[in-house]
């Protein structure tokens, strides 16, 4: 993978989602007419209203969401640094780092964080949230184990493995068995579980991050929308399907060693209203600037099967930070 800063999307197929919330009507044409609207720009959760529920992108799969006064993640992982991944050659010694003033920036005050897999891109700013805020972190046994090793109370770590349907009063969070993405070798990086009773060593680099399984969560707000949060482009369909989202976050393929993963994903969701790409983009340049999209991605291809699956549903290209509403 290289970067590129020419997105190339094709323009006819998907608009973006900036501050007008616009929406992809299907693959094949475009419309303003959104379920997606959005919302005013807000600096905390106390700007959110409480008859909506707010939705910011961080870049990856990260999330942040709003829901009145009360703000979850979703691998909310905002630091960014350079590995080489995209410019080669990728350096899978990189010291992890984080850079606190942003993150605290753009977190508001979670009490709740989601983590789908314990790689570096979703991982790496847990433990700083976990120190600085009381929020509670939702993830594998794996992802227990590293927070453990930061010194993460393990009473504020909620372990799971697929299946839970967690009541947090005012949403639920159900908890769904994922799969990781797959390169063209059918393979990925940095496999790997840890379990046990010892507290192992502290990370210091993005290879002492192995992935530890792959989970997606559905989120159910009341009296809002319910939203599909997938953090790898893979997916478990006996484990998905009839979950029936409103709003799906979903990561478009990079490769094509999954056989037809984009229609067994819709058909298994039930061809959400909207569906918002996520883990498309160079994922190590700022936030600032705008998303340049990983030239792994066949947008066209992507498309394509989105519309030949679902032409009802809206895409919406979202942009870093912007709040969006699916109402």
């Amino acid at each position: 993978m290289s970067a590129t800063r020419n997105p190339g999307f094709p323009r006819r197929r998907l608009l973006k989602g900036a501050a007008a919330g616009a929406v992809a009507a299907g693959a094949g044409t475009v419309a303003a007419a959104a379920p997606a609207t959005a919302a005013a720009p807000a600096a905390g959760p106390a700007d959110a209203t409480a008859d909506g529920v707010t939705f910011r992108w961080f870049g990856t799969s990260g999330w942040r969401v709003d829901t009145g006064a009360r703000t979850l993640l979703v691998d909310p992982y905002l630091t960014r640094f350079p590995t080489g991944l995209f410019t080669k050659p990728f350096r899978a010694a990189t010291p992890l780092t984080t850079d606190e003033d942003l993150v605290t920036e753009h977190i508001g005050h979670p009490e709740l964080v989601l983590v789908t897999h314990s790689h570096w891109d979703h991982f790496n700013d847990v433990p700083f949230i976990a120190a600085s805020t009381t929020a509670q972190i939702v993830g594998t046994e794996t992802t227990y184990h590293l927070l453990r090793a930061y010194g993460v109370d393990p009473a504020r770590i909620i372990v799971v493995r697929g299946g839970e349907v967690l009541d947090f009063g005012g949403y639920a969070v159900q908890v769904v068995s994922a799969r990781h993405s797959r390169n063209g070798a059918h393979g990925y990086f940095a496999p790997g579980t840890l379990h046990g009773t010892a507290v192992p060593p502290r990370p210091e680099t993005i290879a002492d991050l192995p992935e530890g399984d792959t989970l997606a969560f559905h989120v159910s707000f009341d009296g809002g929308p319910s939203a599909f949060f997938m953090g790898a482009s893979d997916f478990s369909e006996r484990d998905t399907t009839g979950l029936r989202p409103d709003v799906a976050m979903i990561a478009p393929p990079t490769s094509t060693s999954t056989r037809d993963y984009v229609p067994r994903l819709l058909a298994a969701l039930g061809n959400p209203r909207v569906l918002v790409p996520v883990h498309w983009d160079n994922f190590e340049t700022p936030l600032t600037e705008p998303p340049q999209r990983d030239p792994a991605v066949d947008w066209d291809a992507f498309l394509g099967q989105v519309h030949a699956t679902a032409p009802r549903s809206g895409v919406v290209l979202p942009a870093y930070l912007t709040p969006y509403r699916f109402g």
